[in-house]
This record gives C-alpha cells, structure tokens and sequence, in this order.
C-alpha cells in the first residue's frame, strides 16, 4: 500500500474509527507506542540514554555476574530505533559513534577478537565518521574518534590500519 492509498482511506474513515485505529496500534505495537510518546512528549536526552544504554550494555553489561554479550545487532538495532525518532544530528551521531567507540575500547581491555568483531567496529566507526561529516560534526567528536585509534592499536587483522585509514579520510592532521 502506498502512502497515498493509506492516506486516501484514513480520510474515509469516521474520525472516531482513526482514533481506535491509533490506540489499539498504541496498544499493540511497541515501535508504534514509543514513536507516540516520543512525539509528545520529545524528550531526546532521555531516548538518547536509553539507547546508549543498550549499546554499553552489550560491551560493558552492569551485573554482578552478567558477561558482555558484543552483539553489533542489537547495537545497530538500538542505533536504528533512535534514528527512526528523526533525533537531532548531533545526539545521533553521539549515539551512532557510541558503538565503535565501546568496541574499540572492549577489545582494548580485553584482547584480541575476531575478524567479524573488528569488521563490524569499522563500518559503523566508518558510518559514524560518514554521518558526521555530511552533518558538519566531524570537529565535536574528533576526540572520541582519536580514543577510537588508540584503543584499536595493536589488534589483529590489520584493524589498526583500517581504522587509521578511515580515520585520516575525515581528519587531515
């Protein structure tokens, strides 16, 4: 169905039947309630935490006897909830570099991964720099993507060198 179909036959409908439509989607579909909420009550410091949450949770679980679990899909996923809440750039890119940042900083403190582990650290470190980049952001987050290099050094499959190069893409020191 398209848009405009959609939109055709929502005008059709008694305003009462789109009001039911909406609650009982409220009711049934959490990405649905979470995007009402969102929308009115906008609070993008609050969302951004919480997904951020997720992301750390993945790398650095809090528990006393919880172990990191590293799913990039769940991060990726919690990175795409937050995007779909049409967040400012700056929060998103937050949120979007908040995942190589963690994994480069996990294998830092934890040793060597695998080749999957660090192919995933780079596209979404190279996604983050991307995204940053077309939103004029690269100079707010040049730290943390610095922090990104020197805890991908020393790691296996040539990841230091492919961070550094995707690095210096963006950053010309």
């Amino acid at each position: 169905m398209s848009k405009a179909s959609l939109k055709k036959y929502l005008q059709s409908l008694p305003k009462e039947q789109v009001i039911e439509t909406v609650l009982e989607m409220y009711d049934n579909m959490k990405p649905v309630k979470e995007y009402l909420e969102f929308f009115l009550n906008p609070n993008e410091k609050e969302m951004f935490e919480k997904y951020r949450a997720v992301i750390a949770n993945e790398f650095y679980p809090r528990g006393k006897y919880t172990e990191p679990k590293t799913r990039f899909s769940v991060a990726k996923k919690a990175i795409a909830d937050f995007r779909a809440l049409k967040p400012s750039p700056e929060l998103l890119a937050d949120l979007m570099l908040t995942l190589p940042e963690m994994a480069c900083q996990f294998t830092h403190d934890y040793g060597d991964m695998s080749e999957q582990y660090y192919n995933s650290a780079y596209n979404n470190f190279k996604a983050a720099l991307e995204y940053m980049h077309k939103n004029n952001l690269l100079y707010s987050f040049k730290l943390r993507c610095m922090d990104c290099l020197k805890w991908a050094s020393d790691c296996g499959y040539d990841f230091t060198g492919d961070m550094s190069d995707v690095y210096y893409q963006y950053y010309n020191d």
